[in-house]
């Protein structure tokens, strides 16, 4: 397996595309996805356009669909709901399929929509996503962060630092930044990982290290990261505290089609 860490969609190879690609937009699209299916969604299908959004779901009878569409991080006028997991509960999504726009976290998965398996991930389903990884052994793997209009963010880069961390093995999370690669080093030793890894970016390494440095306050990282000061801002500190939170799901959401995520069985 070739595991590499992306920071925003913009960093990503335009003349390639991965076996398998993971979306991650911490604060918080990928978080509300993961639970919108985890409370009983029938689908989620996502739009970087909220008016193709409105012109799609209107096409769906009122009863089975909710709108849920965000930009800088408030909720937009006309949609049912904005971009918070605490809205996703069973009473409200059941049976129902969610058409969502998000700020970052729509676009990246329209970035690598085209992968041969696109997946989400964000903290609270972290488990489920290595768990898949480990079991299917796709041969490369990009994790892309979501970011903020196209710049770095921090709850992205932590949570693909403990996807890798998870995935790579914890017993071996003293890994040095410059250990050698099998697959560019020929007289190098195996790497001593848990998962056949054979190359990895530089990236990988640095979200491993900010994941190691912030594991025990993931919730103080958010705090400081500037998104998680926006949504501070905009009253949505219970959303920071929801999204920090490592393992709670044991959901997987999975492109089925282009757009369309439905939960992995």
């Amino acid at each position: 397996m070739k595991l590499f860490v992306y920071h925003t969609p913009e960093q990503t190879p335009t003349d390639s595309v991965p076996d398998c690609a993971i979306a991650v937009d911490v604060l918080r699209a990928t978080t509300t996805m993961a639970t919108a299916l985890d409370a009983g969604a029938e689908a989620v299908q996502v739009f970087s356009d909220i008016d193709l959004l409105m012109q799609v779901s209107a096409e769906w009878p009122p009863e089975k669909r909710l709108r849920a569409g965000e930009r800088g991080g408030a909720k937009v006028e006309d949609c049912d709901l904005g971009n918070s997991p605490l809205d996703c509960t069973p009473a409200v999504v059941q049976g129902r399929r969610l058409f969502i726009s998000t700020t970052n976290g729509t676009r990246a998965l329209q970035r690598i929509q085209k992968a041969k398996v696109v997946l989400t991930a964000a903290l609270i389903n972290r488990q489920a996503l290595v768990q898949y990884l480990m079991t299917h052994q796709p041969e490369t793997v990009w994790i892309v962060g979501s970011g903020w209009q196209g710049s770095y963010s921090l709850e992205d880069t932590v949570c693909a630092g403990a996807i890798a961390q998870n995935l790579l093995g914890a017993k071996h999370s003293g890994l040095g930044l410059l250990s050698p690669l099998s697959s560019s080093c020929p007289n190098a030793s195996p790497l001593p990982w848990s998962a056949p890894i054979s190359e990895v970016n530089d990236e990988v390494h640095a979200a491993i290290a900010l994941y190691r440095q912030w594991q025990e306050q993931l919730l103080e990282l958010m705090q400081q990261a500037s998104h998680g000061k926006r949504l501070i801002g905009l009253n949505c500190y219970e959303d920071l505290k929801y999204c920090a939170q490592l393992d709670i799901l044991n959901v997987l959401p999975i492109q089925r089609e282009p757009g369309v995520l439905v939960k992995h069985q």
